[in-house]
């Protein structure tokens, strides 16, 4: 247990406002603040950043807020408060990115097919509007695909999961060794061994069908693979708090 940074505390609190928009607004909070993908004509130039203070519910902004402070306050205490900022928003950003790749590659070969098959653009955005499409196109292109593309164009990212996995990242590289107790077991494990163990399974649940719940484990990888980039440049550069300009 640590006292709490300054960051990190603005931080939770804005993530618990947030929260409590989304309990007494409503859904339409999400339609403003989560992040649609670029062409759903919801989305707005905002939502990249804004998607990572944003819930589904109480277990999800409340295991992100503790890892956030467990994880960012030694971060902070390191670097001060612009480097922990810099990172961890742009972490998030990051984690957002290679999602919507990935959503991008999905609807883009459906769009192709689609475009083979003889429907017109006009026809393909319907498709996304209503979910409809003639039955010879749904046989040619497969359900599995086509309801993958539609799901990725209607998506919702929502939460700091994917800042805090670039959080993780860097508190295993500055502090490797540091015992982490794991809940189911309850065991000690090392950073350096706990945190690359998390990427592999957000990797193997991404590549698999056997997702634990509506969960963007892309978006953990783009986190991570982010802050695993600036660490690496920060330590060959050797930027330190007094060398520190944004």
């Amino acid at each position: 247990m640590r006292n709490i940074t300054e960051t990190v505390k603005h931080l939770l609190i804005i993530n618990g406002i947030f929260f409590l928009a989304t309990l007494t607004i409503g859904n339409q909070v999400y339609d403003w603040f989560a992040l649609h993908y670029p062409t759903n004509s919801k989305f707005e130039y905002w939502q990249p950043l804004t998607h990572m203070f944003m819930h589904g519910d109480f277990s999800h902004i409340f295991f992100n807020m503790f890892g956030l402070w467990m994880f960012g306050t030694p971060l902070e205490q390191m670097w001060g408060k612009q480097k922990f900022i810099f990172f961890y928003i742009s972490t998030g950003l990051g984690a957002a990115f290679l999602q919507l790749l990935l959503y991008y590659y999905q609807i883009d070969m459906v769009n192709s097919s689609l475009t083979d098959f003889g429907l017109s653009d006009y026809d393909i955005g319907q498709f996304y509007e209503t979910a409809q499409l003639p039955t010879q196109a749904i046989n040619e292109v497969g359900e599995k695909s086509l309801s993958g593309a539609y799901n990725a164009y209607r998506s919702l990212m929502v939460g700091a999961s994917g800042a805090l996995y670039g959080v993780l990242v860097g508190f295993a590289m500055l502090f490797p060794n540091a015992q982490l107790m794991l809940l189911f077991p309850p065991i000690p494990v090392k950073a350096k061994i706990l945190v690359p163990i998390l990427i592999l399974a957000d990797l193997f649940f991404g590549f698999s069908s056997y997702s634990i719940g509506p969960i963007a484990h892309f978006a953990h990888v783009g986190g991570a693979l982010t802050g695993l980039a600036m660490m690496w440049y920060w330590k060959k550069h050797q930027f330190k708090n007094n060398r520190w300009d944004l």
